[in-house]
């Protein structure tokens, strides 16, 4: 529990992230990957001018989607099928296809590759 506004809340998640080590477990621990990862998706959101609606709206493997799953699965611990239910992308296996496939080319040609 937690006293005080949303955003010192959110503060406090962003320094446990920061601090945590992999030896540490729990529900802080947890929540902060979680913020962690919902501030990334945000900010690539925001970046692209998108929505949630853009998100339904796109192909499953389109090339930004991939982009930010393969952010997230890089500077987070979230799993697969959450990337996958996050970003509209269908199944957690699709993902990993795709990710798989972006790590062979190599990130540079992202585009190219859908």
């Amino acid at each position: 529990m937690c006293l005080g506004s949303e955003e010192f809340r959110q503060e406090l998640l962003a320094q446990v992230g920061e601090l945590a080590s992999p030896k540490h477990t729990g529900e802080e621990i947890r929540q902060s990957a979680l913020a962690k990862a919902q501030r990334i998706d945000q900010d690539e959101l925001g970046a692209l001018g998108w929505s949630g609606q853009d998100l339904q709206g796109r192909r499953k493997s389109d090339p930004q989607k991939v982009r930010i799953a393969a952010r997230l699965r890089r500077e987070t611990t979230m799993t697969l099928d959450w990337i996958a239910a996050c970003l509209c992308m269908g199944a957690a296996t699709h993902v990993a296809s795709l990710l798989q496939r972006l790590n062979q080319k190599g990130q540079d040609s992202e585009e190219t590759l859908f």
